[in-house]
């Protein structure tokens, strides 16, 4: 019984030293002209199908959206957005901030190409709004990712849960459009 527990121990010790560095996740709060600045594009775009598979040694998640709006750069009219993170065969893959996404729905996504050919979203949560409808009036409301996770807010040097919550849509695309004509001014 002891010789069985010490293997087990051992075995145990050996497959924690075989895992490697974890490394932890923190954003820095962004706000939204920051974000459109960080962007090569922004879109609202539905999200039509979700696959994941190993790439390079990590498990990726690619979401394919048909792009509805192109609010900054430019973009094909399918885009597939890659992601850490999945699930492939029996092995699951979870890093704090990464998005993850349902077919069918709506989102304003702050995009960034990747050196695959595809693309990312600008700081993960930050950088995704998901696009609701309001159960009284059916209007569309954003509300962003952020809004329940917690980012390092160096104002206050502190983590806290903040972002934008049910804005109106259409405010919220004015806001988006101003940021990125203030950004084309500066230009």
């Amino acid at each position: 019984m002891i010789q069985a527990r010490k293997l087990a121990g051992l075995a145990l010790s050996t497959m924690l030293l075989s895992c490697g560095i974890v490394r932890a996740t923190t954003l820095k709060r962004m706000s939204v002209a920051d974000l459109s600045r960080a962007a090569h594009a922004i879109v609202r775009a539905r999200c039509v199908s979700i696959s994941a598979r190993w790439d390079a040694g990590e498990i990726w998640t690619f979401t394919t959206l048909d792009v509805e709006e192109i609010w900054k750069g430019t973009v094909p009219a399918r885009i597939t957005v890659r992601l850490i993170g999945g699930e492939a065969g029996n092995l699951k893959s979870t890093v704090s901030g990464v998005p993850r996404f349902d077919r069918g729905e709506e989102l304003v996504l702050f995009l960034e190409k990747t050196s695959a050919g595809d693309f990312s979203v600008v700081s993960w949560v930050q950088g995704t709004f998901r696009i609701t409808r309001e159960r009284s009036t059916g209007s569309e409301i954003v509300t962003q990712d952020t809004a329940g996770f917690a980012v390092f807010d160096p104002a206050s040097r502190r983590f806290q849960a903040a972002g934008i919550r049910n804005m109106r849509s259409s405010a919220f695309r004015e806001l988006v459009a101003a940021s990125v004509e203030a950004e084309q001014e500066k230009k």
